[in-house]
């Protein structure tokens, strides 16, 4: 689990990066909480998140977000995180030039930046959403998605009411040519103390079954 500084669009940026041994390996991104409410990279979820890409093959990037940790620059209300965002899957993308495919995943804030991220990135293949903050920001952007993906959310999230996140998900799934999988951890709060292993399972499951259609 090599350090890596590579350069954003406000100065470096840290992150932690897993190289595939696997030729053509996909690659993934892994996004942090908000970073004026504790977010970064170590985050327990995003960490858990970041295992499981890397148990399954993929070259894995996680990163702080500007102004957290080692990363140079301020908190910038998310435009300046989904740029940072951008240059980080750049830099990746540079040493994976025959990559099969790309995906992104991200816990609440991070989720909601690696979604408008899949928006700017015709390449991304499918995605991981935990706890996305449907109540606190806009997600009419994914009009429409443009990728099969996978919403974990917690029934006692006191953060992010679960009828939020219903309606997003609804709404997605109304949509043609995508499937989103929408799973409801039954008791889990915002931050799936309890929770984290079912998380990984659901994850894993859904990766697997994802990377088995893709190989068929």
């Amino acid at each position: 689990m090599p350090e890596v500084i590579f350069n954003g669009p406000e100065g470096r940026l840290e992150g932690r990066y897993h190289h595939s041994k696997q030729p053509n390996a996909p690659v993934a991104l892994i996004l942090h909480p908000h970073p004026q409410h504790g977010g970064t990279m170590n985050n327990k979820v995003v960490y858990h998140l970041y295992q499981t890409f890397v148990d399954r093959g993929f070259s894995t990037l996680r990163f702080n977000f500007r102004g957290v940790g080692r990363s140079q620059g301020q908190f910038d209300g998310g435009q300046g995180e989904l740029s940072d965002a951008a240059s980080a899957l750049d830099w990746m993308q540079g040493f994976n030039a025959n990559a099969l495919t790309c995906w992104v995943a991200g816990y609440s804030f991070g989720a909601w930046i690696c979604m408008q991220l899949m928006m700017r990135r015709p390449e991304i293949g499918g995605f991981i959403s935990i706890a996305p903050p449907a109540s606190l920001h806009d997600f009419s952007f994914l009009a429409p998605c443009p990728s099969s993906g996978l919403i974990v959310h917690g029934s006692k999230d006191e953060i992010i009411p679960q009828p939020s996140v219903d309606k997003l998900a609804n709404k997605l799934r109304s949509q043609k040519n995508i499937t989103i999988d929408y799973e409801i951890l039954n008791g889990a709060d915002h931050f799936f103390r309890e929770e984290l292993d079912t998380v990984d399972t659901l994850v894993a499951d859904y990766l697997d079954k994802r990377l088995e259609q893709m190989a068929a």
